[in-house]
């Protein structure tokens, strides 16, 4: 029985709850159990979160320094895009024998100064190149790339789009933008997120950065070649970028960092430039003159056919085309040579008429602005055949052709427009050149301006156009007053008043 009991007690002491002291023992034992995992959590996240930064910038400093790496690098000989505009341009290739790379087109007098920019001779200015379409302004400075490897210059086209403007210009520094950037792992966000003109403010930052480190080493400044400046839309993006380029410009050819050179076809890129222009210097390229000419002709057609034509096809050619590199590379490829220079004379021609032919008195006055275009670019057409006809030497025996040209603030004058030049300049009808003188774009162009106005009745039309066009506008202006509800002998007084005094106007009912 006593060991019953001894049993029993102890079960009923099992059952037992626990006392308050060990109670308050067990939860004070719970609470730092449970500190001493949040301190350890937060520790491994600190260190979690410091490590992921310390990388992050570890990346992005190694990636600033690629990004300079790299456009260091785009300066340096056998550049792809040398390569790719030598293959475009038939620039001569060193690694064939002397003959076959002899240079293809005449040396122009130009070139030993292109050559000077170049290599980094001249310094402390920037350069516009300004010239017809044709003349061998882009040839003349891949033939200078090439005398030099390349090496310290980098040249690419420009867009009337910034956005591939943009790319464009970050091709050639090899520069993207931070579009490559790693940092995107870490969940940092780039700063591509922008306007394509604050991108390109950024790459030039960087190029900055670049020649500033090679000026160290190599004692001559970078060239950067921006070709056919002329596709810039003359609007608020397009002068936007033409003066951030020229702001640099200015600022690089004054530390002898950065050598800009821009090639343009039209006028306006240098009257845009030229209002804040202290460094710039220009650049005239044009036709060549008479023995140029004949010499370039000569050398394409031998290396073409290897023949040697006679002195009087020579002498025909260049009456009909003029000294155009363009024109005389297309005939000297050609096996007609006479039939060719007729072709390009016709297309010429017909360029003209498709974009400013007039209509006549016919015409429907839902085409005025068009025909306003067009018979003010036949005005300043006759005008050039008129003063031709008064040119004492229209052509040279030694310089060949002397195409009439007229000032610019005349040539307006004649057309009573000034902002139709600007658009005639761009389709390549009539050109300014770089002392704002307008002539016909073209021996041809000049050939079909003079047939086309002498054709019979030519004038009459032009006359007649420019009637219709005055009706029209008069039409215009004009407004008409209906009086209604005259009764018996009623009538209306009407007075008017201007500076002159006041005027008045009786309106009484018909008697009919």
């Amino acid at each position: 029985m006593a060991r019953d009991d001894v049993l029993r007690n102890s079960r009923v002491g099992q059952s037992q709850p626990p006392s308050d002291d060990e109670q308050r023992s067990s939860s004070k034992g719970d609470d730092e159990t449970t500190k001493r995992y949040d301190w350890g959590q937060m520790i491994v996240k600190m260190f979690e979160s410091s490590l992921t930064t310390f990388a992050s910038l570890a990346v992005l400093g190694y990636y600033k320094y690629i990004v300079l790496q790299k456009i260091e690098n785009a300066f340096k000989p056998g550049d792809p895009v040398l390569e790719l505009a030598a293959v475009g341009k038939q620039v001569p290739n060193p690694a064939i024998d002397e003959e076959e790379s002899a240079p293809h087109w005449v040396l122009r007098k130009e070139q030993k100064l292109i050559d000077s920019i170049i290599n980094g001779s001249i310094q402390g200015r920037y350069h516009l190149l300004i010239g017809e379409k044709g003349t061998g302004k882009s040839s003349m400075l891949i033939d200078a790339m090439h005398k030099v490897g390349g090496e310290g210059v980098s040249m690419f086209e420009a867009h009337a789009d910034l956005e591939i403007f943009r790319i464009r210009l970050g091709k050639a520094l090899d520069f993207e933008y931070m579009e490559d950037y790693i940092g995107s792992l870490f969940s940092i966000r780039g700063p591509r997120d922008t306007t394509a003109l604050l991108d390109i403010e950024r790459a030039f930052n960087k190029l900055e950065k670049v020649a500033l480190r090679r000026r160290k080493k190599v004692h001559r400044p970078l060239v950067l070649i921006i070709n056919c400046t002329h596709l810039l839309r003359d609007d608020e993006d397009g002068q936007d970028l033409l003066e951030l380029i020229q702001q640099r410009a200015e600022q690089w050819a004054a530390s002898n960092l950065v050598t800009v050179v821009l090639n343009s076809d039209d006028y306006w890129v240098y009257e845009r430039m030229k209002q804040y222009a202290t460094r710039m210097e220009v650049i005239p390229v044009l036709d060549l003159p008479k023995a140029e000419a004949l010499l370039a002709l000569k050398k394409y057609r031998s290396r073409s056919f290897n023949e040697e034509p006679s002195s009087e096809i020579l002498e025909q050619v260049y009456d009909r085309v003029g000294g155009r590199l363009t024109f005389l590379n297309r005939v000297a490829q050609s096996p007609d040579m006479l039939s060719t220079c007729e072709n390009i004379c016709l297309t010429e021609k017909t360029w003209f008429l498709n974009k400013c032919w007039i209509l006549g008195s016919e015409m429907d006055d839902d085409v005025m602005d068009e025909q306003k275009f067009s018979s003010a670019a036949m005005v300043l057409a006759k005008a050039l055949v008129e003063r031709q006809k008064g040119m004492d030497t229209p052509y040279d025996p030694e310089k060949g052709h002397i195409l009439p040209q007229i000032p610019l603030h005349e040539a307006r004058q004649i057309m009573t427009r000034a902002d139709f030049i600007k658009s005639y300049d761009h389709i390549n009808v009539f050109t300014i050149d770089s002392k704002a003188m307008v002539r016909a774009d073209s021996v041809p162009m000049q050939n079909a301006f003079r047939e086309i106005c002498g054709e019979e009745g030519f004038s009459e039309h032009l006359d007649a156009t420019l009637e219709r066009i005055s009706a029209i506008e008069s039409l215009g202006r004009t407004r008409e007053l209906v009086a209604k509800d005259l009764v018996g002998e009623g009538k209306y007084d009407i007075s008017v008043r201007d500076g002159k005094g006041s005027r008045r106007v009786q309106v009484k009912r018909s008697s009919s």
